[in-house]
């Protein structure tokens, strides 16, 4: 069976974007992908090797009951992959979407988060 989903990025939701964006550059040796914008950055190996980490800024030093770490789940083929992993227990989150957003929001049975990100065509991430 071929393998249409990957860890694509563990997100860290964090509260002092910039101190963790320089920590885990020199933590992990490693780069954006592209340069931080609206409170996001992806962190990537320049080696190729290891997964991406996500630095996604929050309003609070807590924000919630949920935790500040969730998987973005890479896929060619994300409505295939949406659709198969509600067959297996995950539901739909009430995520409030904008225009263009490459993701969608699924709880896992234990009701973690995850996202199922649609990959570009072509391209290697």
């Amino acid at each position: 069976m071929q393998q249409n989903l990957r860890i694509g990025s563990v997100v860290i939701h964090c509260y002092e974007f910039e101190k963790m964006m320089d920590f885990w550059t020199a933590g992990l040796n490693y780069i954006p992908r592209e340069p931080a914008e609206g409170g996001w950055v992806v962190l990537t190996d320049p080696t190729g090797n290891g997964s991406n980490l996500s630095l996604q800024k929050v309003a609070d030093k807590r924000s919630g009951p949920r935790s500040r770490l969730h998987l973005d789940l890479y896929t060619y083929h994300q409505i295939e992959e949406v659709e198969r992993l509600l067959l297996l227990g995950a539901r739909r989150y009430p995520w409030h979407y904008e225009p263009g957003d490459d993701f969608v929001v699924l709880a896992d049975p234990d009701d973690n988060l995850f996202c199922i990100v649609q990959l570009p065509v072509g391209k290697d991430n």
